[in-house]
């Protein structure tokens, strides 16, 4: 905490616990008010400025639970203990899921009383820290474009953001599904919380537990120190778990038990961990199929895909092609001086839209740079467009000459291979890893091929 002293409310409908807390509390050096029923710490909080709550579950009147409910329908988001001398698994549960930080029992024990209020107020400092910085950072670039596809997904997302549900974002590569995810983030009661990424297909499966789940000190060979999992750095936001069609079964099985549990025990651990976290997921896998071929565990698949939203590929809404393009030169602009006077002619932005960007947004992206490099008279016109793309498409030409020159199927299939390889790399402006991910092999089996093909820049 600072140097300014913590307010904290005790509420409770006995005078002898009011007078108890406080003098524990006071000893410690916190302001403490106390009032006595729900309805009196309603109208204090509109009043008053405080840190923390105690607030007993069985009081006259509005009880506890409803006086939480109502605090947090009233957007006060500071912690709130609950205390209560008949206390249940059900209540506490009950409590929990309602948004309170902790619950005590009476009489409550005095180590662990002052270890939650300093947990609690410690936590209380690092959200307001957070959304602090938050304040200041830019907010996710927009999704662009006024196709009806685009229209229903920022429409999905208006409807399902206010919400608790899971979902499930799927679409081909370099589509946006992470923007979509941001978005939903974005406008989310959870948008003060962090949004926490994990890309599943980039984790080797045996790391993937303990960069989820965390591990403890000497749970394995390099764990020299404990270290909190992703699930625990999104307490209170968002998760996003990216390519999950790529987690292997053992993983799967233990996200199923978070997800249906709220709990999660870090590698090497005993202890379970309570955790607050939405998650969202997206994949470029049929995960329909990938259940049928065994791949896929059916239950999660129910979990995460509780609201499903498909972004479609370029390919599908060409009309928002200029604005894509467009709004790309506009970043680049605002990230490097040379590109200040580029520009796109009508021309242009129509040989664009008659591409087919099998990399979708992404592939675009990289293009726009590279046109707007190679321009040589700042203006990005159908010229331009066709001699530094002519390259970038795989055709029917390309496979009829290849097959024209060798007899023998493996040197075709070879040159096939390495033809659609080289013009990958040239979408994604030579991006090993990048072009991997793109056409779905690992990027030790890239840098392979590129070694047998004897492929360089």
């Amino acid at each position: 905490m600072s140097d300014k002293k913590a307010h904290i409310l005790v509420t409770d409908d006995e005078k002898a616990i009011r007078n108890t807390l406080e003098e524990i509390l006071q000893f410690e050096n916190y302001e403490v008010s106390t009032v006595d029923s729900g309805q009196s710490a309603l109208d204090f909080v509109d009043q008053h400025s405080i840190d923390l709550m105690f607030l007993d579950i069985k009081m006259q009147g509005m009880d506890g639970l409803e006086t939480l409910k109502k605090l947090r329908e009233a957007g006060h988001e500071f912690p709130v203990i609950m205390i209560s001398g008949h206390g249940t698994i059900e209540i506490a549960v009950e409590a929990t899921k309602m948004g309170a930080y902790d619950f005590l029992e009476k009489p409550p024990d005095l180590n662990r009383l002052l270890i939650s209020v300093r947990n609690a107020l410690s936590k209380q400092d690092l959200e307001r820290e957070y959304k602090q910085i938050k304040k200041k950072l830019p907010k996710p670039q927009e999704i662009i474009g006024e196709s009806t596809a685009i229209k229903n997904i920022k429409s999905l997302i208006e409807k399902v953001a206010p919400t608790q549900s899971r979902v499930l974002v799927t679409g081909d590569n370099g589509t946006g599904k992470e923007l979509v995810a941001k978005w939903i983030h974005e406008k989310s009661p959870r948008s003060a919380g962090p949004f926490v990424e994990v890309n599943c297909a980039a984790i080797p499966s045996d790391l993937l537990e303990s960069e989820l789940f965390g591990h403890e000190k000497g749970a394995f060979t390099g764990a020299y120190e404990q270290r909190i999992g992703k699930f625990e750095q999104a307490d209170g936001g968002t998760l996003f778990l990216d390519e999950i069609g790529d987690m292997s079964m053992e993983a799967q099985a233990k996200v199923l038990r978070a997800l249906q549990e709220n709990i999660i025990t870090r590698v090497g651990g005993s202890e379970s961990i309570r955790v607050n976290v939405r998650i969202l997921s997206a994949t470029n896998k049929n995960l329909e199929q990938e259940i049928e071929d065994g791949n896929f565990r059916e239950d999660l698949f129910h979990r995460i895909s509780v609201i499903p939203v498909n972004v479609p590929p370029l390919r599908e809404r060409k009309e928002d092609i200029p604005a894509i393009a467009k709004a790309c030169l506009s970043n680049l602009q605002e990230q490097d001086i040379s590109f200040a006077s580029v520009s796109f002619s009508a021309d242009g932005l129509k040989a664009l839209q008659q591409k087919e960007w099998s990399g979708n947004v992404r592939e675009l992206q990289n293009a726009v740079e590279r046109l707007g490099i190679l321009t040589s008279n700042d203006v990005i016109d159908e010229e331009i467009v066709k001699e530094v793309l002519r390259t970038r498409d795989l055709t029917s030409d390309d496979l009829g000459k290849l097959a024209d020159q060798t007899d023998d199927f493996q040197d075709f299939k070879e040159s096939a291979e390495r033809l659609f390889l080289i013009k990958q790399l040239e979408k994604n402006n030579w991006n090993i890893s990048q072009t991997a991910e793109a056409i779905g092999i690992q990027r030790s089996h890239m840098y392979n091929k590129m070694k047998k093909y004897n492929i360089e820049r």
